[in-house]
């Protein structure tokens, strides 16, 4: 008993009367249920159970339920074998109700199922209760309804009307089984069954209740009777069963029967009870049974005092007649840190009401009760049932009030537990979810919310239909950011609309970025409220209402809110510019309600009108259902929402509206952000994933963390496929659907949820009589059938009344077409009858091929069907039932609504006679294991794909110690593979320990016994000689260093996963070195220096370190960079035995395939998708009218695959082309789900991005029409600036101007829109106010004059490839570039005169250029993997050398800094920003973690870089080294080039710095 008290410190129940019907656990088809044949002597199939159970002190595995009243562990011999005797019996029984019982002609129904639902098994339960000794985490539950004596018809004019319900419920963990008898009141009306042979002899036989272990074995060959208890003796005994109780509940009974370690028999729960039992019979005791050693009566007794005054206030409690059970409290046993206090929203409407208002506390038992006492025994056992049958299920005798809280079980989210208070349930979100409890969503993830708008707008005097037109809105919850898009807005209101952004300020609130002491808005509402806002615009008091509703979350967890929009805007000319300053907002919070009011300011700008300032007033209340019952934790009654970036517009062409807003919600008066530094979480100027949390630390410090549901290091995070790694929560007969962050759970084809919301139970497709009115209908799981009645012939679903043959009067009606009014069906099935006119036993189809055998009424007979071409079955074999092997294969080949096996799950192989084949593989990850005979896996058999599998015929001898040691290493992981850096022991042919032992990672070694015990004194630390040896030699240069790795850390241990090297007998490394725990290999020279080239992958054939090697081609460069930095998923180029590129290349994952030239670029036109006819690559190319040039979308994806070495990781971006070479409409972030729409152009539709498994829509409208002319480009450059950055973002140069330092985003504005272009490099003329720059797309150099009207003009568009790095001599007029696919360094006079090639040798991949006009210097970067550097000359092309080399990964961006004379880089491998001066001295870091950088600029003791990870600006003081602003353009994108422009030109860039042209001198 105490292990099950041990669950209950929380449970409190006023239970006195005899438990009711309905107070029974569910069953039935609705639970999911199977249901026994009618008959006399009928046993289930076998029921496997998920994990095995203990029974007194033997593990079964499987059981089987039978008619008469019992449930075995083995199959059931005859019932005369054993219905009329008493217990013992000879086989393992439990025994509710032991009778002859008869379900034949209807008369009842028997049910059984396993169960493991989430309820059961959730780790609130664990975490609530972490002493408990038992917490059951499978349930069988049987249930006899109704069931009928068996009677002989000659005794009885007539079937009996008396009828027995009773059930029997199982529950157990990996040690210890309890079992539940329950039988409600009026449940037993016979009680005890006469003999079949008494030979008209009156006697009846009392039923037999209890326990029998069956017989056991003795003396090896011998078997004796084991041991057993009986609960009845005799009539009087049986009747008792609904009347009393051993749990102080009648009609209630509780056993232990079963423990792993010792059990010698059944252990009845015992207990004094309190109060007197209504209809109790106080002279009731068990029988004594032989085998049962009882130590009292099972009866009630008189009560102790209580102990303390919380048990006589439980025992006060029992006068109650309505008390609910308590759950969920704040443990005893809990430690207060770790005690859950969920937030308390204000409490009006009501979740479950039990009670009037009280103090809402739940209550708990203390640990020092007695545990044979009264009331908390009682308690227990309700504890015990309630954790079968899940959280918040209401255990009490009020039977309305129990079917309504069933219902309201399924009310919390699958990601919430519930809590029960004294007046009712509250949800709440488990840890790592947020929400109300009735909606919880993964911590940390961005949030997408779609919907409808309608309504009515009066825009000036003219209505406009709002007909339900969508609404997308897309949240990063890291930093608080809320994208909304409305499409096909019609042009009057798109326009007026833009100053609406309240429309989307209700995400914002929802999910804003919490800083301390606060919460966003979804926390307090869910996913279910309505909001209602009135706008009040002045001048012109027109008045728009809006309201939006929440309508929960859709499958994909995505939030639905419909808007509606009635009242009128003021009309804004077309064209018209809308500026929002940001502002403030307080929110009032009551129960059930939240409220605000404010007054918004805005900026109309227009050609016709100019500049004017409109106000409009704001009233809203959002009102949501909240819960009462819990007010541990209420929430603040104000709050305060910044929004300190608001962005709108209406593109007129896509007729989309578009708002942008940046949120943060804080207590009242706390400002995001001020002249003291804010962490970056608070600051939303962090680095992290959008799918990852941001956990501030001290200071400016913080910790990325990966989302709920995702995984990575926080900063690149990528969903966890739950489906795929099983861990889901899905039940039998459910598949799982994976979701970003978390999954959901679908119900097969004829299956549905049952009242739980959560386990899949079968369909009665019958309730809805789907057959022919002469037929009958059969449900069966999954599915039904219909047969025609006898009498009748057809497919059941129409029936013809038979007259004469059957089968000839079916073939007849359909050749002659009766039955098609007169018309006889082409192809249609003709049935096949025999000489006698019967239907034959095999049919087949004429027209379709298609073959079946068939029974006497013509009715198919399932699973005999065979496709055309296949040998057809033989129908006059008899059926066998199907197999436990064919039953689990059919399972999973059907799990889908057309029948079709869910891609990557197991199905299990069965051979001719239904049996597991020894050997079974997974067809997907190709591992394989040999089975026994229940398709269990044999311990030790599993092989990884592309090993060789077990021989699983061949006889297996039993496994010794050590080797059951070395299989449980060796196993631990899901995978089968052992964890890394765990110690294997080593066991000899025979399966011994061998004598010597060692760890492999740590390199320790000692002697063992026979038994594996470590031999004291003979462990011998890393590197030195096992014991019995005698070193003989001084230590060489590889032991040292072998040595040195070992003793890392402070005991002596390596560090896990650390490389050890290798050693020869001479001490001498190994020519073939390879990582034990990455599996990579690699040669080496005799200093133990890595061999540039020779790294192989894990997997891969090791190089011959003692050939001598050619040099390697570039397509093994290419290969080896893809393998040497191995991404899942990742394209790995083909490369034939001379090194050069097969001309056929295709992508192992995707199975796209496309031809390459000798440099291995993609020839344009080549790519098939997966299945479609290749291409053939040997023919040679087209070079006609007919061959058109590259897209610029093919030419940006080649650019881009080429910066990425090749191969771009799962987080870069590689642009989507269709096959004619335009943007694809949808594009995405490598492998990842972050996509969103582009247009015609490959521009970024602003709001559409999601991470989401399921892609943005992106609506025809979104792409302009092709016909239409594209804008001007015409220069716009900010005004009143003296300082500005300008920077490159793909289609467009924008302008960021600074104040002093900082980033001034207010007045950022686009410079140039160059549509259809790329623009990489940027350089600036200050002499001439000229802009610079390389496009990638056109192939050109391009300038333009920052004056306003100024037009763009190409300087040369000849002999270019992949024009990327720029720079411009002022003093020189000299402009300088790189060429990153002939690998070239070029120059030509400012108007593109005087083209020359510096330098055509020795460059694998330059990137950045700059020059030092001050000194005629030219530096630039060259990110080769193989050897980076970077170099310098004069700007003549002389005097070439390295400035650096060592210590350098991707060196993207180069600067200069003028105040110190040194050259820095950031390098987006080391993550590093250095400086150096050009001789090579005095090199520093100045930050050590950037995240991606490409460009970089120098301007006032600060480094100014874009960021391809952040897709902004990012500022670093030189002084601090510390971050010190950033900017994010409102349409993210990658930015490329930076440059500084400035209204004159800056010392140093003309003028000689003599301090620094020293140096530069030196180098050049």
């Amino acid at each position: 008993m105490l292990a099950v008290c041990v669950l209950c410190w929380s449970c409190t129940v006023c239970v006195v009367t005899a438990i009711q019907r309905a107070e029974m656990f569910p069953y039935g088809a609705l639970s999911g249920d199977s249901i026994l044949a009618e008959g006399d002597d009928e046993t289930s199939r076998v029921l496997s159970l998920p994990k095995p159970l203990y029974f007194y002190d033997s593990l079964f595995s499987q059981l089987y339920v039978a008619t008469n009243g019992i449930i075995s562990a083995q199959d059931l011999p005859m019932e005369k074998q054993y219905v009329d005797d008493g217990f013992p019996t000879d086989f393992p029984v439990v025994a509710p109700f032991l009778a002859d019982i008869d379900t034949s002609g209807g008369r009842g129904q028997i049910y059984y199922r396993v169960t493991e639902t989430p309820n059961v098994l959730n780790r609130e339960v664990h975490r609530g209760f972490p002493d408990a000794k038992f917490t059951p985490t499978h349930a069988v539950v049987a249930t006899w309804e109704n069931v009928a004596a068996y009677e002989e018809q000659s005794r009885t004019a007539g079937p009996s009307n008396r009828f027995n319900t009773f059930q029997a419920v199982i529950g157990y963990d990996e040690t210890d089984s309890y079992v539940l008898f329950l039988y409600p009141e009026g449940g037993l009306n016979f009680f005890g069954t006469r003999p079949k042979e008494s030979y008209n002899v009156e006697i009846e036989l009392p039923a037999r209740v209890g326990f029998s272990r069956g017989e056991v074995t003795y003396l090896i060959f011998s078997r004796i009777e084991g041991p057993y208890y009986s609960v009845t003796s005799d009539e009087q005994t049986v009747k008792n069963l609904y009347q009393v109780g051993n749990t102080g509940i009648p009609g209630v009974w509780l056993f232990h029967t079963g423990n792993r370690y010792s059990f010698d028999n059944i252990v009845p729960a015992s207990i004094e009870d309190d109060y007197p039992l209504t209809g109790g019979d106080p002279e009731f005791q068990p029988a004594p049974a032989a085998g049962v050693d009882h130590t009292g009566p099972l009866q009630p007794g008189s009560p102790d005092p209580p102990s303390s005054p919380s048990e006589d206030a439980d025992h006060q409690a029992y006068g109650s007649d309505d008390v609910p059970l308590t759950s969920e409290p704040r443990y005893g046993s809990e430690p207060a840190e770790r005690q859950y206090a969920p937030p308390n929203p204000p409490q009006t409407v009501p979740e479950g009401d039990a009670q009037p208002p009280q103090e809402p506390q739940p209550q708990v038992i203390p640990k020092h009760h007695n545990l044979g006492k009264g009331p908390f025994v009682k308690r227990t056992l309700l504890c015990f049932l309630r954790l079968l049958q899940g959280c918040c299920f209401f255990f009490q005798i009020n039977k309305a009030k129990l079917q309504m809280l069933r219902k309201f079980q399924q009310q919390c989210s699958q990601n919430a537990f519930c809590s029960d208070y004294a007046t009712g349930f509250c949800c709440h979100c488990r840890p790592g979810f947020y929400g109300n409890g009735r909606h919880c969503l993964p911590d940390g993830a961005p949030q997408r919310v779609s919907g409808k708008v309608s309504g009515t707008v009066t825009v000036g005097q003219t209505p406009v239909q709002l007909n339900n037109i969508d609404l997308h809105a897309y949240i990063v919850v890291g930093d608080g950011r809320a994208y909304t898009a409305i499409s096909e807005v019609p042009e009057p209101a798109g326009w007026a609309l833009m100053p609406v952004a309240p429309i989307g300020e209700l995400f914002g609130w929802l999910f804003a970025l919490e800083l301390p002491n606060s919460q966003a808005g979804f926390k307090i509402t869910g996913a279910e409220f309505t909001r209602h806002a009135e706008l009040l615009f002045y001048p012109g008091n027109q008045r728009l209402s809006i309201t939006q509703t929440g309508r929960g979350l859709d499958d994909h967890n995505h939030l639905t809110v419909d808007t509606v929009l009635s009242g009128s805007v003021p009309f804004l000319p077309p064209g018209a510019e809308v500026t929002m300053d940001p502002f403030k907002e307080t929110y009032q919070y009551y129960p059930s309600v939240a409220t605000s009011t404010s007054v918004r300011e805005f900026s109309v700008v227009s050609a016709e009108r100019g500049s004017e300032s409109f106000t409009f007033q704001l009233k809203q209340n959002i009102t949501y259902r909240d819960c009462r019952h819990d007010s541990r934790a209420a929430i603040p009654e104000t709050l305060q929402i910044t929004m300190e970036r608001v962005f709108v517009m209406y593109v007129k062409e896509e007729r989309i509206l578009r708002y942008a807003i940046t949120n943060k919600i804080s207590p009242v008066g706390v400002e995001p952000s001020g002249p003291e530094p804010v962490n970056p979480c608070y600051a939303g100027s962090h680095d992290c994933d959008t799918t990852a949390l941001c956990i501030p630390l001290e200071g400016q410090a913080f910790q990325c963390q990966c989302a709920t549901g995702y995984r990575g290091d926080g900063r690149n995070c990528y969903d966890i496929d739950e489906c795929a790694e099983g861990v889901t929560t899905c039940g039998a007969h459910a598949q799982c659907v994976n979701l970003p962050g978390s999954h959901r759970c679908q119900c097969q084809t004829g299956y549905d949820f049952g009242f739980d919301g959560r386990t899949c139970v079968d369909v009665d497709e019958c309730s809805s009589s789907p057959c022919h009115v002469n037929a009958r209908c059969i449900n069966e799981l999954g599915s039904f059938q219909c047969q025609c009645q006898t009498g009748f012939y057809g497919d059941g679903f129409s029936c013809s009344q038979q007259e004469g043959h059957q089968c000839e009067q079916h073939r007849d009606s359909l050749q002659s077409g009766v039955e098609l009014g007169g018309r006889p069906s082409i192809g249609a099935f003709i049935p096949q009858c025999d000489s006698d006119g019967r239907y034959r036993p095999l049919q087949c189809h004429g027209s379709t091929g298609h073959c079946w055998c068939v029974d006497s009424r013509g009715q198919e007979r399932a699973g005999t069907r065979t496709p055309p071409g296949t040998a057809p079955r033989d129908c006059d074999r008899p059926e066998r039932p199907k197999t436990h092997c064919e039953h689990h294969r059919d399972s999973v080949q059907t799990t889908s609504p057309e029948g079709i096996p869910i891609i990557g799950v197991y199905v299990p192989q069965c051979d001719t006679e239904g049996q597991y084949t020894p050997l079974q593989c997974h067809g997907s990850s190709g591992h394989c294991w040999c089975v026994d005979s229940r398709g269990q896996e044999r311990a030790g058999s599993r092989t990884s794909p592309g090993e060789p599998p077990k021989d699983c015929d061949k006889p297996e001898r039993v496994k010794t110690h050590c080797e059951h040691h070395r299989d449980r290493v060796q196993t631990t992981s899901p995978e089968g593979y052992p964890v890394v850096g765990a110690y294997v022991p080593q066991c000899d042919a025979e399966g011994q320990y061998i004598p010597l032992q060692c760890h492999g990672s740590t390199g320790h070694c000692w002697c063992v016994d026979s038994r594996g015990q470590e031999r004291a004194g003979t462990r011998t630390p890393p590197g030195t000689t096992p014991k019995d040896y005698e070193p003989q030699r001084p230590k060489t240069h590889c032991e040292h260093h072998r040595d040195r790795v070992q003793t890392t850390s402070p005991e002596g241990y390596p560090v896990v996963g650390a490389y050890v090297p290798q050693c020869d007998a001479e001490g001498q490394y190994i020519p073939l070195q390879c990582h034990g725990s990455s599996g990579h290999c690699w040669c080496v020279d005799n200093n133990g220096q890595e061999r540039a080239g020779t790294r192989t992958p894990p997997g891969t054939q090791p190089k011959d370190c003692d050939k001598p090697e050619r040099p390697k081609t570039h397509c093994e460069h290419h290969r080896e960079r893809a393998q040497g930095y191995p991404v899942v998923g990742a394209y790995v180029p083909q490369c034939d035995a001379e090194g050069q590129y097969i001309s056929r290349q295709c992508h192992g994952s995707t199975g796209h395939c496309w031809c390459v030239d000798s440099r291995g670029q993609e020839r344009a036109g080549t790519r098939t998708p997966p299945g479609a006819a290749r291409v053939d690559c040997d023919r040679p190319v087209s070079v006609g009218p007919t061959l058109r040039p590259e897209s610029v979308c093919e030419r940006w994806r080649a650019s881009l695959i080429e910066h990425y070495g090749g191969q771009p990781a799962p987080q870069q971006y590689v642009p989507q082309c269709e096959p004619d070479g335009q943007f694809s409409p949808v594009q995405c972030y490598g492998e990842t789900t972050y996509c969103w729409c582009v247009d015609q152009d490959g521009r970024e539709v602003p709001g559409t991005r999601s991470h989401d498994v399921v892609k943005p829509a992106c609506i025809s409208s979104v792409a302009p029409p092709t016909v239409r002319p594209l804008p001007r480009p015409d220069v716009t450059p900010p005004t009143n600036t003296d300082v500005t950055l300008l920077y490159a973002q793909g289609q467009k140069i924008g302008a960021l101007p600074l104040n002093g330092t900082r980033l001034d985003a207010s007045r950022s504005k686009t410079l140039l829109t160059l549509h259809g272009s790329i623009v990489v490099g940027i350089a600036y003329d200050c002499k001439e106010n000229q802009v610079y720059w390389t496009d990638l797309s056109a192939r050109t150099i391009n300038r333009a004059l920052m004056a306003t009207g100024a037009e763009p003009e190409i300087l040369i568009n000849t002999n270019l490839v992949s024009p990327e790095g720029l720079a411009v001599d002022v003093k020189r007029r000299l402009v300088f570039w790189v060429d990153s696919t002939p690998d070239v360094i070029e120059s030509a006079n400012l108007d593109g005169s005087g083209r020359r090639t510096l330098f055509d040798t020795d460059l694998v991949n330059p990137r950045a250029i700059i020059v030092v006009s001050s000194t005629g210097t030219l530096y630039w970067t060259d990110w080769n993997r193989e050897a980076p550097k970077i170099e310098c000359s004069s700007v003549d092309g002389q005097n070439r050398k390295v400035v650096v080399s060592d210590g350098v990964g991707l060196p993207n961006a180069l600067t200069y800094d003028s105040s110190s004379g040194q050259v820095c880089w950031a390098d987006a491998g080391t993550k590093r920003l250095e400086c150096i001066s050009p001789d090579g001295s005095g090199r520093r870091v100045i930050h050590p973690t950037l995240n991606y950088p490409f460009s970089m600029v120098y301007f006032r003791n600060h480094f100014y870089y874009t960021d391809w990870r952040r897709d902004g600006v990012i500022a670093v003081s030189k002084d601090s080294s510390q971050f010190t602003d950033e900017y994010l353009p409102d349409q993210r994108s990658h930015l490329y080039g930076i440059a500084i422009a400035t209204t004159h030109c800056l010392p140093g860039e003309i003028c000689v710095n003599r301090r620094s042209l020293k140096r530069d001198l030196m180098c050049c």
